[in-house]
């Protein structure tokens, strides 16, 4: 029997424990330092087993997972180190930084005992094990970073056990892949933080920019509203990375500053033009670092009982519809009714659905 011991059971170490338990082979535990936390995991049949107590939890485990906060995962290690761990014991994590940790973890591993770093680039606009799901990693880049020296056997082991959340692993170095996130999630997460903040000092002495700042403006800096101590650890964690691409984007916004004071208007197009160019060379359905959103647009007529009618015929056809909103500045949007949807398959039908009816914008 494969013992799978999981140290955070919130959305990502749920949804972990849900890819193993109850499969032939496999018992998963759980384990939080908050007993109405482990009664929880228990309640909701997320785990197989569950524990205040770590020595138990890691007891004879084949694998563990640390899905505590990154701020945290240094000192789980050197707790977990400082247990009679089982022989191929692998230890990993699911942080969205690597050097730190990775770099960290080579003073403490011991003999026999393998840290392998891991980063599931899936998440959810929906926290905690509530959220929980064996289908989070489906199609996701799920990235492994073992230290130099780490054999190459071990890496495969626990490549091969993460194939059953049906994500796709790739394996790269812990600091190339915070160069590499840094600059696809970190930063645009502080420029959404940025600009929130910016444009909520001008509403201080002017609340239009509140009423207005509707449609596009609000899909842009979603990930503004991220948890704040989560970031905090993040981003600390990946200080170095982050200087050098704050710097970097200054130097952006420098070159639209001189554009713009050259009234330049064939450089501020050309500028959009290889972004644009750029962009629509992303793949756009594969999961990453920032929750995608599955929305499409609808445009309806202003009658009473039309949202309801939208909804039953969602409803009627069984399409889990995640959020609706209506939008009052179109400036930005295609569609007077935002549907919002938990995966591309729900979209897909609904756009068709509706599309005979009313008016839809994917």
């Amino acid at each position: 029997m494969t013992k799978i011991a999981i140290f955070g059971v919130g959305l990502i170490g749920g949804s972990l424990a849900l890819c193993y338990k109850g499969k032939p082979g496999f018992t998963v535990v759980g384990h939080s330092p908050n007993p109405k936390s482990v009664e929880k995991l228990l309640k909701r049949n997320v785990v197989d087993t569950a524990t205040t107590n770590m020595a138990e939890a890691a007891e004879g485990a084949d694998y563990i997972f640390l899905c505590v906060p990154v701020g945290m995962l240094e000192e789980y290690v050197q707790q977990l180190m400082q247990l009679p761990l089982k022989d191929g014991c692998i230890i990993t994590d699911v942080g969205s930084t690597k050097a730190s940790i990775t770099e960290s973890a080579a003073s403490f591993v011991k003999e026999n005992v393998y840290f392998i770093g891991g980063h599931p680039m899936a998440g959810s606009e929906r926290h905690g094990v509530e959220a929980a799901s064996s289908h989070l990693f489906e199609n996701a880049f799920y990235v492994l970073t073992p230290a130099e020296g780490t054999p190459q056997a071990e890496v495969d082991r626990l490549t091969e056990l993460l194939r059953k959340t049906k994500a796709q692993i790739v394996q790269v170095g812990a600091r190339e892949h915070d160069d590499i996130v840094g600059a696809i999630s970190h930063l645009p997460h502080i420029i959404a933080v940025a600009l929130v903040n910016q444009v909520r000092s001008y509403n201080e002495t002017n609340p239009l920019y509140q009423n207005l700042a509707a449609g596009g403006f609000r899909d842009i800096t979603r990930i503004a509203s991220s948890e704040p101590m989560i970031w905090r650890d993040i981003l600390v964690n990946n200080k170095d990375v982050l200087l050098k691409l704050l710097t970097d984007w200054n130097l952006e916004m420098s070159r639209f500053i001189k554009l713009l004071e050259q009234s330049d208007g064939e450089g501020i197009a050309e500028q959009f033009r290889v972004a644009g160019e750029f962009r629509s060379q992303l793949p756009e359905r594969r999961k990453g670092m920032i929750t995608s959103l599955f929305d499409i647009y609808v445009d309806i007529p202003d009658h009473p009982g039309i949202i309801g009618q939208i909804t039953t015929l969602l409803g009627n056809a069984r399409i889990n519809l995640s959020n609706i909103q209506i939008i009052e500045s179109r400036e930005d949007v295609p569609g007077i009714l935002r549907l919002s949807f938990r995966n591309q398959e729900d979209a897909d039908r609904a756009s068709g659905l509706l599309s005979g009816p009313y008016a839809v914008h994917v």
